[in-house]
């Protein structure tokens, strides 16, 4: 068991965002729900890629929002591809790699490689990809590299 794990508050929609979560992600399990008064589950465990979360319908007037985000980090541009598609489906696309599901919950979708090109040994190349990505909604890390290289 983690020590510490993630809660998150959902309004009736509990196992459906495990579930949506635990096939949207290939390491990935649901746990056991606890009944609530009404028979609906009141909590829903679930497991991401190593990480255990707790899904909790508690009730209305609680909103996620971009204070808190998952980031996911992607070995190539189609595991970004994938990733930004199934968890954009229904929710809203923002900017510089991040996104909303369709529960709310925002995300950030980060290639390999991002880190060397914005924070890389050349600052002007950072600046040059820095600037690329504020124009981007889903980030392409190929993009990314020829600006930071001039191209």
């Amino acid at each position: 068991m983690q020590k510490i794990s993630t809660c998150l508050w959902f309004d009736g929609q509990a196992a459906e965002a495990a579930e949506f979560y635990t096939s949207t992600f290939d390491d990935a399990r649901l746990g056991a729900s606890m009944p609530g008064p009404d028979g609906k589950p009141l909590t829903v465990e679930f497991e991401l890629e190593g990480r255990q979360f707790m899904a909790l319908n508690g009730r209305p007037g609680f909103t996620f929002n971009e204070s808190v985000s998952l980031v996911v980090n992607c070995q190539s541009q189609e595991e970004v591809d994938r990733y930004w598609d199934a968890l954009a489906s229904g929710g809203e696309e923002g900017r510089c790699g991040w996104l909303k599901d369709r529960f709310g919950l925002s995300w950030q979708v980060i290639p390999a490689g991002f880190t060397a090109v914005l924070a890389g040994p050349d600052p002007e190349g950072s600046q040059r990809a820095m600037e690329a990505m504020m124009k981007m909604r889903k980030l392409d890390i190929n993009a990314l590299r020829k600006a930071y290289d001039g191209g």
